[in-house]
């Protein structure tokens, strides 16, 4: 069968569109049967687009003889995939067919110019990137509205600058007030995040209908849209290392400020400006500079909390949920002493839950462990070692199976930044993929009864358990378990066997 593979990353006039390339690549088909893969919206910079994977999967299960794009750069703009992508296309005797450049990937020729062609493709995003980058730089320096949501506190009005059409910011009344309630409850000796969040709850006063969260809060306190910016201001942010756009005499007591990123700054650091580039903003600022300077240092040297998800404190960690409101539990460390403990990952975010209670890891470590004990005794042997027969379908399904539970792990490594609304579209987005690799797991145990050799029996498997290090308990947990709800009066195990 052949493939016709058709991106689109942008919709423009002047660009081609999909069915204009997928008509083209049905001319180089001649007649024989195919079938589309549509990627709508993907850039063409890697290959992490739904139906290139798929397109790839059935290339490794023998279903595919042939592949025709429109042109080179429809399937890849980056030469390292490209090369790799070719190489696997050999590798499983698969044609490559370019309809409007005539490549033949038979001949040495063939195979140069496609190298060379997409040396050329490779440069054209990255200039068109760096073009990007510039009038983005360029932009900024002219205090012209950059995109991106609309401050808490502020709303959107049109406006010229230099003959420019763009937008600024105009304070609300409302939630300007809400803003200076903040920082003014943040200046106070003794007064956290929590203690904020906490008093807004009581309040009644949500974020444009959201629930409070840490990140949120801290990133407000440090934002210096919010600041009526003076001579004060200018000498703080030149003083921490920041990039000054325009003159101190223009920091006149009135308008707020745009911090940007430098241009050679790939990771967020919301703790410091060193760096920074910092504009003048058309708008008025809302908070006097002296507030928001007392503020912005206790912002810098306090200390974060961050949830930290990674399995390093407990072998149960992404598999063990509050009981009450459905969200991560945090396994964490008191600073004070050795003790491990856990904490609703929405509670500690938003406050927006009460919690599960007191909860110590190795309590809750000891019920599980012997739950799961049980649970293995209830098989007299178990079998392993069995040499399988070559399978593409296994194989496949193997490679599918490692890339949803690194699509996972990536999910549970953003809750580190993520706020309430985010939490919840990450445990549902981690609860489909959950299904997804049972499903994955159930085909392979399937494909895995077929074998060629006897298994090797295992007995006293239960009593194993105990010896298990930290990776194989997770393992374990992670093969019997599907998710464990827990309080401080309950424990519910939802088990996959």
């Amino acid at each position: 069968m052949i493939a016709i593979y058709a991106r689109q990353s942008v919709e423009r006039a002047d660009s081609i569109s999909i069915e204009q390339q997928i008509e083209l690549c049905q001319y180089e088909a001649k007649g024989e049967r195919f079938r589309i893969y549509i990627d709508r919206g993907y850039s063409g910079k890697n290959t992490n687009r739904p139906e290139f994977t798929e397109m790839m999967k059935d290339i490794r299960n023998g279903l595919i003889h042939t592949v025709i794009v429109y042109k080179l750069d429809r399937i890849s703009r980056s030469i390292l995939d490209f090369s790799n992508m070719i190489e696997e296309f050999g590798r499983y005797n698969v044609k490559f067919i370019s309809a409007t450049e005539k490549f033949d990937t038979s001949s040495p020729v063939g195979n140069a110019m496609l190298n060379i062609c997409i040396v050329f493709a490779q440069l054209e995003r990255e200039t068109i990137q760096k073009r990007v980058a510039d009038a983005y730089y360029s932009r900024s320096r002219k205090s012209l509205y950059m995109g991106g949501p609309v401050p808490y506190g502020f709303r959107k009005i049109p406006t010229v600058i230099d003959g420019i059409k763009t937008s600024m910011f105009e304070p609300v009344e409302e939630e300007a007030r809400v803003v200076g309630l903040i920082y003014e409850m943040y200046s106070q000796n003794g007064t956290s995040c929590g203690k904020i969040i906490k008093r807004l709850n009581e309040l009644g006063i949500k974020k444009r209908g959201r629930n409070w969260s840490r990140p949120r809060i801290r990133e407000l306190l440090i934002n210096p849209v919010y600041v009526k910016a003076d001579l004060d201001v200018y000498n703080f942010f030149e003083e921490n290392g920041a990039v000054m756009e325009d003159m101190p005499a223009d920091y006149n007591g009135e308008n707020g400020c745009y911090s940007f990123k430098s241009r050679s700054e790939k990771k967020k650091n919301t703790g410091s400006v060193e760096g920074n580039r910092i504009v003048l903003a058309p708008h008025k600022g809302i908070v006097n500079s002296s507030l928001w300077l007392k503020c912005r240092e206790r912002c810098m040297s306090a200390k974060q909390v961050v949830p930290s998800q990674k399995a390093k404190n407990s072998w149960l960690c992404g598999k063990i949920k509050c009981g009450e409101c459905g969200y991560a539990l945090i396994a964490k460390r008191f600073s004070t002493r050795r003790q491990r403990y856990l904490i609703c990952s929405n509670k500690m975010n938003s406050k927006a839950c009460g919690g599960a209670g007191t909860l110590y890891t190795d309590d809750i470590e000891k019920i599980v462990s012997d739950e799961i004990k049980n649970k293995l005794s209830e098989f007299e042997k178990l079998s392993c070692g069995e040499e399988k027969n070559f399978c593409p379908e296994r194989t496949a399904l193997e490679a599918e199976l490692a890339e949803t539970e690194k699509e996972i792990n990536g999910f549970l490594e953003k809750l580190n930044d993520s706020d309430s609304v985010l939490f919840q579209y990450i445990n549902k987005r981690v609860s489909v993929l959950d299904k997804r690799r049972s499903g994955i797991a159930e085909r392979l145990d399937e494909l895995n009864m077929k074998k060629s050799k006897p298994a090797e029996v295992i007995s006293g498997h239960v009593s194993m358990w105990e010896e298990l290090g930290f990776e194989d308990k997770r393992r374990v947990t992670d093969a019997l378990i599907r998710v464990i709800y827990v309080t401080d009066k309950r424990i519910m195990i939802q088990w996959r066997i």
